[in-house]
């Protein structure tokens, strides 16, 4: 055999033993749902730790891993991917108290005291104008409101708890919904025993329907409600294993009246009945006494601070750097838009340290890193959710934000937490995902359609200030001749 001859035969059985098409590719990288990249990845973990040019991986509504974008994009390969030029990512924004559908009622009564502003504009208002209608377009508006400022979570305490639940799982928020227990008439119940079993009644409904939505029962305060009340709230609470929210010791009026009802200031009358025996959150709580403190810390009371509403209502300034030097749990909220009159956690948390540092009289007073826990880890800690959110650890679910560093008001950037709490604004917010779902991209709204939100807002507001402006004719009218 020639040597020709050899070359075509060995080429013969080369090509006889090679494939028609090469096999694709190896790769070691795993498939997962979503990365999300940032300049800086703020994680929010115990040593505040702060990745520059990092990444979150998210698979299956879990965070995966949480390092340096260059490994995490080698390690996994993502079905999407978001940008994080000019990006900070960091955990959703916890929002521990709000009355979300009084988005409706934002601007109706302002510059009043607490309980002129509660009996004498807003409980009538409510009775006369709120149903399930309203609940419905009130809360989505406050959704839109929450997710265009970066709140992924919620503790709400409003009326018609359905509407609200049904609104939340259409539109991917977390939220722990309290059926608001008051005894009067209100929107959806003639009494204190009315409102229980209805509560009961929704959490029957909700519990363990939807992993985002706790439902819990929400007491109004310790004047809306006599002391058996309170203590039958808990042993529902109790029975049905969930928590529950409640104002407390909010305003002057509120330690007055517990001081002539029962003796003794709000929490420690709380605690004399064994309010505490469960998990509770506790709004404002602006004057606890000094003997109060330790108890709040001991039964692990989370404390919601509201420093816009509790400046404009004038309920004082909350002692929160001493509760946090005791070991209180606090977090922070907004309030209702009713008296707030926005859903910004951005400002609450500027609000939050510029306030306690003016009180103080020390600049030091309650820093940036602190403030900025407590609207992320510290309110999830505070409203018993710190296990599974608030900060951006492998096996928590994938509650986070991106924030656009492009703005010339974070021009330059020295300290990125810093800038996160006394320059960054809610139109700052970029990208918003809940439990790895995206519900805001680039600014755009993927869950809700705020074009008819806003229409049935206006066309609902429009009806409201209607009846005010005849009802106040009404009142106003002469009702006997001139002398």
């Amino acid at each position: 055999m020639n040597r020709t001859t050899l070359f075509l035969v060995t080429g013969l059985l080369l090509a006889a033993c090679t494939p028609a098409e090469p096999p694709p590719p190896q790769t070691t990288a795993n498939t997962i749902d979503l990365i999300v990249n940032g300049d800086y990845v703020v994680t929010m973990d115990e040593s505040l730790t702060v990745i520059e040019n990092g990444a979150v991986a998210v698979d299956d509504s879990l965070i995966v891993a949480v390092g340096p974008a260059d490994e995490i994009n080698a390690a996994y390969e993502a079905r999407e991917s978001l940008d994080g030029s000019r990006r900070v990512v960091l955990p959703g924004l916890v929002n521990g108290h709000s009355h979300a559908a009084m988005t409706l009622l934002r601007g109706v009564a302002d510059d009043l005291a607490l309980m002129d502003w509660l009996t004498n504009y807003i409980f009538p208002a409510e009775v006369e104008f709120v149903d399930a209608e309203f609940v419905r377009i009130g809360t989505e508006l406050a959704c839109w409101e929450m997710i265009r400022g970066g709140t992924t979570t919620f503790v709400d305490m409003y009326y018609y708890p359905d509407a609200i639940a049904d609104v939340v799982e259409r539109c991917g928020m977390r939220a722990l919904i309290s059926a608001t227990v008051i005894d009067q008439r209100s929107p959806d119940a003639e009494s204190a025993a009315d409102s229980i079993d209805k509560g009961v009644g929704f959490i029957e409904r909700w519990q363990d329907r939807n992993s985002r939505i706790t439902p819990i029962f929400g007491p109004h305060a310790n004047y809306t409600l006599n002391a058996e009340q309170l203590r039958e709230t808990r042993e529902a609470a109790q029975e049905y294993g969930v928590p529950i929210s409640i104002h407390l010791s909010e305003s002057p009026y509120e330690v007055q009246y517990s001081k002539d009802t029962y003796g003794s200031t709000s929490i420690v009358m709380l605690e004399g009945i064994g309010f505490f025996e469960g998990p509770t959150i506790a709004a404002h709580v602006v004057w606890p006494t000094d003997e109060e403190i330790p108890i709040l810390r001991d039964r692990k009371v989370g404390v919601i601070h509201n420093p816009t509403s509790n400046m404009k209502i004038a309920s004082g300034v909350s002692p929160v750097t001493k509760m946090l030097a005791a070991g209180v749990r606090v977090g922070l909220g907004t309030d209702g838009a009713a008296s707030n009159n926005d859903l910004d956690m951005w400002e609450e948390m500027r609000l939050a340290t510029l306030l306690q540092k003016v009180d103080r009289m020390d600049p030091e007073a309650l820093p940036a890193a602190t403030v900025l826990r407590m609207a992320t880890i510290g309110g999830a800690t505070a409203i018993g959710l710190g296990d599974s959110i608030g900060s951006l650890e492998a096996g928590k679910r994938a509650d986070l934000i991106q924030v656009e560093f492009d703005d010339v008001h974070h021009v330059p950037t020295f300290d990125v937490l810093s800038h996160l709490v006394y320059v960054t604004d809610e139109q700052d917010v970029s990208t918003v995902v809940v439990d790895g779902a995206v519900l805001m991209r680039d600014g755009k709204f993927l869950t809700l359609d705020t074009g008819r939100v806003a229409s049935e807002a206006n066309a609902l507001a429009a009806r409201i200030q209607s009846a005010l402006a005849a009802r106040n004719a009404e009142a106003s009218a002469p009702t006997g001749e001139q002398e």
